[in-house]
């Protein structure tokens, strides 16, 4: 079994940034008790105004698709969606 890191970068509109923290605060905590695949998901705030990196740590492949097909996942992505300022850039990483 080979972890798997993940950067998301987001990019949030100005003046939603609050909105945007609470409701990742929401989707965080569901990640945190609903995912046992997943041992990490935080979110933190760049030196770019608001700009913003997730960083999570995923057991394996399967853990990755749990979270993204998770009722959490996409109920709360849907409303992160109209805070923010583009698509999400993601890196996927690979434990060595």
């Amino acid at each position: 079994m080979s972890a798997i890191g993940v950067i998301a970068t987001l990019r949030v509109q100005p003046g939603k940034e609050e909105a945007f923290e609470a409701v990742f605060a929401e989707l965080a905590a569901a990640v945190r008790a609903d995912e046992p695949g997943n041992s990490y998901y935080r979110l933190f705030r760049t030196g770019e105004a608001s700009v913003y990196k997730v960083m999570e740590c995923y057991d394996d492949d399967a853990a990755v698709v749990a979270h993204r097909a998770s009722n959490h996942f996409r109920d709360l992505s849907a409303k992160l969606g109209p805070c923010l300022a583009g698509a999400p850039e993601i890196e996927r990483l690979s434990a060595a």
